[in-house]
């Protein structure tokens, strides 16, 4: 029993210690960052869990870090290029909605000059 609750206070431990260390950086995270340091945490503490009940928390902890970074980075990485291409519509709409109402701002000027010729 003793060991399962050394495991969990081992996690919480690397946890926050991953979270002071990016927290120091002074900029905010980006979405890949968050998506590595959420799988990494996530991996130490369910590997430290499965390594207590093996009897090697310290290792079980390390390698589901690891294993939960890797795949944390894979899936914040496919995040953020859809973030970024999202963005990269939205400003192509934008410049297209300006310029249709610059068109309908010179039919307008053309109709009322047609009307006082």
């Amino acid at each position: 029993m003793f060991r399962y609750w050394r495991s969990i206070a081992v996690s919480l431990l690397c946890l926050a210690v991953l979270i002071g260390a990016t927290g120091c950086s002074g900029q905010p995270l980006s979405t890949r960052e968050k998506g590595t340091l959420i799988g990494g945490g996530l991996g130490a503490a369910t590997g430290a869990i499965i390594g207590a009940a093996v009897g090697a928390p310290g290792a079980g902890a390390a390698i589901g870090a690891a294993v939960g970074g890797v795949g944390g980075f894979a899936v914040g990485n496919e995040m953020q290029n859809q973030e970024a291409q999202q963005s990269q519509t939205q400003s192509q709409m934008d410049q297209q909605q300006r310029e249709i109402e610059r068109q309908r701002r010179q039919i307008q000027e053309l109709k009322s000059q047609q009307e006082t010729e």
